[in-house]
């Protein structure tokens, strides 16, 4: 073990907490996830709701043990761009120009294992 390789796991799963953490609470609340949702405007809710719970803990789960980590990232990467231009971008609002920059900042991470893969700490690198 290294510490390139130690440094990819952990990253991978400080990335993978925050969604697994999200998807757990909405799992908790459907009915106020989707009241949420509804609330923003967005096209058809119970959708909506049923992809953020597969994109939160199935494939953020994926993203934490490694496999088809770059794959995963990307599709995580796209749900979290557009949830910022969804849920957060408004300018006007502080703590929301804070939670799109979070968002966009965790795209930039995901797009580093989607560039530069899991590491030897995760189902792809035992693949190999």
């Amino acid at each position: 073990m290294n510490a390139a390789n130690l440094t990819a796991l952990i990253g991978r799963a400080l990335l993978a907490l925050i969604f697994i953490i999200s998807g757990f609470g909405k799992l908790a609340d459907p009915t106020g996830t989707i009241a949420f949702i509804t609330s923003t405007g967005a096209p058809l809710p119970e959708l909506g709701y049923a992809i953020a719970l597969f994109v939160e803990l199935g494939l953020a789960t994926a993203l934490l043990i490694g496999y088809r980590a770059r794959i995963v990232a990307l599709a995580i990467a796209l749900f979290t761009l557009v949830t910022a231009f969804m849920f957060h971008f408004d300018l006007n609002d502080q703590l929301q120009t804070i939670l799109f920059l979070k968002n966009l900042a965790i795209t930039g991470g995901l797009l580093q294992i989607v560039v530069h893969g899991a590491g030897n700490l995760s189902l792809d690198g035992n693949r190999r």
